[in-house]
């Protein structure tokens, strides 16, 4: 997904070789193993505590369903968000080595407090009274070791997610080998089929143990395969190609609107007055573009001589921005509307605590002896994403190809509305299987006994994770394909970056959502829709809420589409036709 970010930063791999020369003995294959096992640990180790994490809060910490489910959207948004935080200090202070390291460190840490609240019993509120019905709440220093574990966790997750891909890359990416992108081609492969395994064995595995062990072990092993992955990292240290940290996109961005800002009064110059304009060297790009034109007033020279440097580039670049990052900037800001469409469905897909709670009080039975855990029915999303991207790719094209006789691919923008279509689709089926799971509740006497299994399968839940995982190889991917296809090849990182930043909004929103709904339907003493006892709150009508709000964003997303115009490759294509 990030194969060309490695351009964005190929000048400086080519400066650090001629600096380095021995650099060429370290990296390699070799590295291999090592980086892809740390990534993987890490991410079996932090998925596998989110199923389960809701009943957690509920049995041991004696929260409410609102409140449990709120504290786990906001973990979730800084473990989306803290990524973006880790790349820029990757890039322009640490490095990548020494980010992932860090992380790795922090994320054993977080880990380790986690495992203590189920060890320590003085770390979580007393067990309820059985008599006379009454909980203890958890004091400041109980939910302060607990948030303290969650900081950490998502910190590490911060930095060790955003660079562990482009880390691998630069131990492969040789320009004189002549192999050198189907090298690179197979570790991307390799890395993301990792990624998929582990968070399956995260979904199930992990999962499994916590529900048949208890939280001591289920808490315990995250925590020594974040130490595996810790060690196994530093371990092949010497092998490592370590590239040195380099200025930042983020800090250009930052650059061109204080500058913009700073000359806000300047007029601008005579339209085919080029060399007023500060530019790359060599650059195709000698002047900026119309569009969002008070941006343009970072890149105007003022007075030559005090303004550029010797060789050519700004003598401060905190007064002087070159047409390339103006440029790159508006780039991003024209894309901005269509990525916005996507939070809906990244809230739709955040759903976790909900479902689980559903799967609790349902028949888990696959045989009389097995039951699959309530927190793991989320693979089914991973399973059917994973599955639609093999026949998409292997079986649907091919054969369209074949059939028409030339090449033929759905566009971006159509798979991106698909997937919002689907997501709309699984909200409804959502809402109406909880309605037909909460009246089989009612109708055997289960309305004050929120634990009590109803005679109703858990695979009724199936459906609405497989839709919502067709909508995220439709909407998602294609996201992050449009981002790759219509930003500038030096904006690659931002184009991954920009898929997190959204499900991290998203996270947020989705805590907004719940408590106003919260707020509202337990006005006048009144049983709250999202209740601890989801037999008397109403799930389903939640549903509903998020499928209306689904259904007028999938509008909203036709407006965007319509206001952004041709793709970049159909703006070829018909440039093309027009010559």
């Amino acid at each position: 997904m990030e194969d060309t970010k490695m351009e964005d930063s190929s000048n400086q791999r080519e400066m650090s070789h001629e600096e380095m020369p021995e650099t060429h003995s370290k990296g390699g294959l070799i590295t291999m193993p090592f980086i892809i096992a740390n990534e993987s640990f890490e991410k079996v180790a932090s998925y596998g505590l989110v199923p389960n994490m809701i009943l957690y809060l509920i049995k041991d910490y004696h929260m409410g369903v609102a409140k449990g489910t709120n504290i786990l959207f906001f973990w979730q948004a800084a473990t989306n968000f803290t990524p973006i935080l880790g790349a820029f200090v990757a890039d322009s202070y640490l490095g990548r080595f020494l980010t992932i390291g860090l992380g790795s460190i922090c994320s054993l840490l977080g880990m380790i407090l986690l495992w203590l609240t189920a060890m320590v019993p003085q770390s979580k509120p007393p067990p309820c009274d059985l008599m006379t019905q009454t909980c203890s709440s958890p004091t400041s220093a109980q939910m302060t070791l607990l948030f303290s574990s969650f900081v950490l966790i998502s910190l590490g997750a911060g930095g060790v997610r955003p660079c562990s891909l482009a880390f691998g890359a630069d131990q492969l990416d040789r320009r004189d080998n002549p192999k050198n992108v189907r090298v690179l081609e197979s570790f991307f492969g390799w890395y993301y089929a990792s990624a998929a395994i582990s968070v399956l064995i995260a979904l199930t595995g992990i999962v499994y143990i916590q529900d048949q062990f208890g939280y001591r072990v289920g808490f315990g092993v995250p925590a020594i395969l974040m130490l595996l992955s810790a060690l196994v990292f530093f371990l092949a240290s010497p092998f490592y190609l370590k590239q040195q940290a380099s200025k930042s996109l983020l800090t250009g961005f930052v650059q061109v609107i204080i500058v913009a800002y700073k000359n806000r009064n300047l007029t601008f110059p005579l339209p085919n007055s080029t060399a007023s304009y500060h530019h790359k060297r060599d650059s195709n790009v000698v002047a900026p573009t119309d569009k969002l034109r008070f941006l343009n007033k970072a890149c105007i020279i003022k007075n030559p001589e005090q303004d550029i440097a010797l060789d050519g580039s700004a003598a401060n670049p905190w007064s002087l921005c070159t047409v390339e990052q103006v440029e790159e900037l508006k780039a991003l800001i024209k894309v901005l509307p269509l990525w916005s469409t996507g939070i809906i469905m990244s809230i739709n897909l955040s759903q976790n605590s909900f479902p689980v709670l559903q799967a609790s009080s349902m028949d888990r039975h696959l045989t009389k002896k097995f039951q699959i855990p309530a927190g793991s029915y989320g693979m089914f999303n991973i399973i059917s994403l994973a599955l639609w991207v093999i026949f998409y790719d292997r079986a649907i094209l091919p054969m369209a190809s074949k059939i028409k006789g030339k090449p033929v691919r759905i566009g971006v923008k159509l798979r991106m509305g698909i997937g919002l279509f689907l997501t709309c689709i699984a909200m409804v089926v959502s809402a109406i299987v909880e309605n037909a799971r909460r009246k089989e509740a009612i109708r055997s006497g289960f309305q004050n006994n929120p634990t009590a299994v109803v005679k109703m399968s858990a695979m009724w839940l199936v459906p609405q994770f497989c839709l919502n995982g067709f909508a995220e190889a439709f909407t998602a991917i294609g996201q992050t394909e449009f981002f790759y296809s219509e930003l500038p090849k030096s904006m690659s990182s931002i184009a991954a970056a920009l898929f997190g930043l959204g499900l991290a909004v998203a996270n947020v929103l989705a805590s907004v959502v719940v408590s106003i709904i919260d707020d509202i339907t337990s006005k006048g003493g009144k049983e709250s829709w999202v209740s601890s006892n989801i037999n008397k709150g109403r799930i389903d009508n939640y549903y509903w809420v998020l499928a209306i709000l689904s259904f007028i964003n999938l509008f909203y997303y036709f407006l965007c589409a319509w206001a952004y115009g041709p793709t970049g490759r159909q703006a070829t294509k018909v440039k093309s036709m027009g010559g």
